[in-house]
């Protein structure tokens, strides 16, 4: 069971590769559970865009639109995702399909009760079952055919296995993969949870660079009326004045291409949580930096142990393994079931009589050329398989959370470094400007400046979004990501 989700978190290892400086990958944080997959961010690259069509976790069950704007914070946009993501759906369905195999396994064991009626017309031959008689002096002997005749039966018959090991373990085993299915239904929450949180917070980092290229924007036309009104005056050159307007327009582009971003990380967002494309909504929840307290790496990494879905789903799924081993092997074991019916019999409906039987039947396997055998080694195989892709989860959980634990310590020095930048750079840009309106030098400082304060803003923003996608990774990697997410992100 988990191989099949491994497609599905192998999956879901939210494919947001955002392209975007110092931003990680949350690809590394694949799930490894038997059924669903990943997320990827929408792009122009054909390869990201397949990978996109065939993962149901970056899809979902679209809800008509209210027309009214939506403000959605990230809690709620998870709580979205957790009724509409597909992927979660199609976890659900899967998990029914196992569910339904367990009722069939268990109706195996309980008594199977049949009703039947039959009205019969026949015409026998004696010569076929060998009937005759000893020749006796003028007698010609038996008729070839017993004549037509004709009668009715109608009973109600009852089987029931009294002992088969085979089926009792078999029933176990489908018992115990019922279990894993309901652990991997969790785990698809977790895949949720992560997908949900990378597009979040991903449309955040987009609101943000919208926000600091209309500050770019502001200060480029400020700069743009200033050298203008300085040419006019004849206190400055008319070259100054073409650097602003070029500075003015580049900015006017870097809004609209960040808009343009926005929008789209909004669509995506709303495809995974299941709104209409045409339904607006806001963010109301910020990008900020939160840094992580009272945890450590080795408790991060016991917790996950602990909690991690897909490593229960795992261990049930190794024991479903060797529940069905044992029920290949109980091949050899004698089975004893016993079977009657009751009913009535004759002519016709006037003429009816009572009957029934009932019988005890004990079954041996003496030979069965080699198919026992055969489904044995195919069981042990399957329990070494899963027994090996247990112990590399346990593995890959452990690396799991110190991918994340080590990107979040990088990504916390960055955002601290990124800020004293953003500070200094905004400090340099007064004294450039105090510099220009003094005439101590000329506009090309200025812009040099405004370019130096967008670019600081921008690795800011880059890093704090790095920072909280590290942070929702470790949710994902240390398991029962919609709780552990909302005490790593400061309770929202």
């Amino acid at each position: 069971m988990t191989n099949g989700r491994l497609l599905a978190a192998g999956f879901l290892a939210v494919g947001f590769a955002w392209g975007q400086a110092g931003s990680i990958d949350p690809l590394r944080y694949s799930v490894a559970t038997p059924r669903p997959v990943n997320p990827a961010e929408g792009t122009t690259n054909p390869s990201a865009q397949a990978t996109q069509r065939q993962n149901p976790y970056l899809g979902s069950v679209p809800q008509k639109s209210t027309g009214a704007n939506i403000d959605l914070s990230l809690n709620e946009a998870v709580q979205r995702g957790l009724r509409y993501n597909l992927g979660l759906v199609d976890a659900g369905h899967a998990s029914a399909d196992v569910r339904a195999a367990r009722l069939r396994a268990l109706s195996a064991m309980l008594p199977q009760v049949t009703a039947r009626g039959r009205q019969a017309y026949e015409d026998l031959s004696l010569k076929e079952i060998g009937l005759k008689f000893p020749p006796i002096p003028g007698f010609r002997g038996l008729p070839a055919t017993t004549g037509g005749f004709g009668f009715e039966d109608a009973r109600v018959a009852v089987e029931q296995s009294v002992y088969s090991a085979r089926l009792r373990d078999e029933y176990k085993a489908q018992k115990t993969e019922e279990q894993a299915s309901t652990f991997d239904v969790k785990d698809s929450r977790d895949v949720v949870v992560l997908a949900v949180g990378t597009a979040y917070l991903q449309a955040l980092a987009s609101s943000a660079r919208v926000d600091a290229a209309k500050a770019r924007l502001a200060s480029a036309r400020e700069l743009d009326q200033q050298t203008a009104d300085r040419v006019k005056a004849e206190t400055s050159p008319e070259i100054d004045s073409l650097r602003a307007q070029v500075e003015r327009q580049t900015a006017e582009q870097a809004v609209a291409n960040a808009m343009n971003r926005l929008e789209k990380d909004k669509l995506t967002l709303g495809r995974i949580i299941g709104l209409a494309v045409d339904q607006p909504f806001t963010l109301t929840d910020t990008l900020a930096y939160r840094p992580l307290t009272g945890m450590t790496t080795e408790s991060a990494t016991s917790n996950a142990l602990q909690s991690r879905a897909d490593l229960a789903s795992a261990a049930a799924g190794l024991r479903a393994a060797e529940l069905k081993l044992k029920a290949e092997k109980a091949q050899r074991l004698p089975t004893v079931s016993v079977s009657a019916d009751y009913g009535a019999g004759g002519a016709n409906l006037g003429n009816m009589n009572q009957v029934y039987s009932i019988q005890g039947n004990v079954s041996v396997p003496i030979y069965t050329g080699g198919r026992i055998h055969s489904d044995i080694e195919q069981a042990q195989t399957e329990v070494e398989r899963r027994q090996a892709a247990y112990e590399d989860l346990k593995g890959r959980v452990a690396y799991d959370v110190r991918i994340a634990w080590l990107d979040a310590e990088a990504s916390d020095s960055s955002v601290k470094v990124a800020e004293q930048n953003r500070t200094l750079a905004d400090r340099a840009l007064t004294q450039s400007r105090d510099r220009y309106e003094n005439g101590v030098t000329n506009v090309l400082e200025v812009v040099q400046a405004q370019e130096t304060v967008a670019l600081a803003a921008d690795n800011y923003i880059d890093s704090v979004y790095s920072f909280d996608l590290a942070t929702v990774s470790l949710a994902r990697a240390m398991g029962g990501a919609d709780t552990k997410l909302k005490e790593l992100l400061g309770g929202k």
